[in-house]
């Protein structure tokens, strides 16, 4: 499977368990840099990222989405 960067589309390796594999590019992952990471976080704290609602609280009574699709 491709990744791409989401701040500059460049492609991307997915980094893997094996330490000596290690690349530069993969420490920085799912960004291709430390540029494209800080880009990021950067529009967090300028609040161009929004999260569109309040998560549902979940009653205790009321069954889990999983428990319905067993049924």
């Amino acid at each position: 499977m491709k990744r791409y960067c989401p701040i500059c589309g460049k492609k991307v390796v997915k980094p893997t368990k094996d330490k000596k594999k290690t690349t530069e590019t993969t420490k920085f992952f799912p960004f291709c840099s430390e540029r494209c990471k800080l880009v990021d976080l950067n529009s967090w704290f300028e609040n161009e990222y929004i999260i569109s609602g309040p998560l549902k609280q979940k009653q205790k009574d009321e069954p889990d989405e999983l428990e319905n699709v067993l049924k």
